[in-house]
């Protein structure tokens, strides 16, 4: 029997509750398709850094390059300062994990699909992948502060963008838009940040040209007109770190909301695991409720089965959460679990 070695970190706020509905529908898909998840926890996030004042112990990261792959459910409290757990931990992970493309998918479920403004206005179904280039650009750290507290007090940060960095992310997305529709789009403002985005766009072009696959630009402002007015221009949208935070939020609210957003924090090379995570936030303002919703949680754990070459399992999790959002939804976390479980028993006895 196939094994995995899977890093629990439910992190924070509604985090728990999510990837425990998430943990059993993966172990219910292992027992149909044969395979078995071993389970590690791993308690990082807020409650940790609160009473050890540590955020990723060196050892802790050294037995997490162990894992096969890592789910995450969220990490963010309003007991911890602003970026000590983003920068610390989140950032930290996918620069030493080398976690350099963010994959976030965003398809309207088609259970969805009739009650969707853009929808409605007779346009295509919404069925796009934003690829992220993941360690580099605004988000690299470099930068800084001086003469803080007086009147010439002066804020830098500086986008770091290396040509081998660029590289290896248009390859991936290049390779993905080969595997779909053979179309790629660059989103990026090269009309004014003309250093990076003239990197960019030559990169692209040399990339898109030789893989054979059609290359789109869009402006960053412009691309986000047309993922509100015409989404079905996209397929693979390739952009760096800031831009793809942004634009990926945008893509996920016009297909079911952030509630249903998955996205993998993936090392392509496979040096070391993957991470996965719902994109919802710790939202602690509902944690304790049983109000969370656990689909993005699912769809993410659909992805990393998906990384693992568990494709059918995959599948399962995903028609699983369709089922029962076209039956309605769930009101509680316990609902959806149960909801899921039955969906999956049904294929199970298939």
């Amino acid at each position: 029997m196939r094994s995995y070695v899977i890093a629990d970190l439910p992190g924070d706020g509604i985090g728990p509750e999510v990837i425990a509905v998430a943990r059993d529908v993966i172990d219910q898909a292992g027992r149909r398709h044969g395979f078995v998840v071993h389970w590690r926890p791993c308690p990082l996030g807020s409650e940790h850094y609160l009473r050890t004042g540590q955020v990723l112990p060196d050892d802790v990261l050294e037995n997490l390059r162990k894992a096969d792959a890592i789910l995450l459910g969220a990490v963010g409290s309003p007991s911890v300062p602003p970026g000590v757990l983003e920068r610390g931990l989140l950032l930290r992970l996918r620069a030493e994990l080398d976690l350099y493309v963010n994959l976030r998918p965003s398809r309207l479920r088609p259970s969805l699909e009739s009650q969707h403004s853009v929808m409605s206005r007779g346009a295509p179904g919404i069925d796009l992948v934003v690829v992220r280039e993941n360690t580099e650009g605004l988000y690299a750290g470099a930068g800084g502060t001086v003469h803080r507290g007086t009147a010439f007090e002066t804020a830098t940060e500086e986008s770091l963008n290396t040509r081998a960095g660029v590289e290896r992310c248009v390859r991936y997305a290049a390779a993905l838009a080969a595997g779909r529709s053979g179309r790629l789009t660059l989103v990026h403002k090269a009309n004014v940040l003309v250093h990076a985005g003239d990197l960019w766009l030559r990169v692209a072009r040399e990339v898109a040209a030789e893989q054979g696959v059609e290359l789109d630009y869009a402006h960053v402002d412009a691309a986000c007109l047309y993922l509100v007015d015409d989404p079905g221009r996209f397929d693979v949208i390739v952009t760096d770190n800031l831009f793809g935070d942004i634009i990926t939020d945008l893509a996920a609210a016009l297909t079911g909301g952030l509630g249903l957003a998955p996205s993998g924090n993936i090392n392509p090379d496979r040096t070391g695991p993957s991470v996965f995570e719902p994109v919802h936030g710790s939202a602690p303002d509902i944690a304790g409720t049983g109000k969370a919703n656990p689909a993005g949680a699912v769809l993410s754990s659909a992805l990393m089965l998906s990384h693992l070459g568990e494709h059918a399992a995959a599948a399962d999790l995903e028609s699983a959460v369709d089922a029962v959002l076209g039956a309605g939804g769930a009101p509680t976390t316990r609902a959806w679990a149960d909801a899921l479980s039955a969906e999956l028993a049904k294929r199970v006895a298939r």
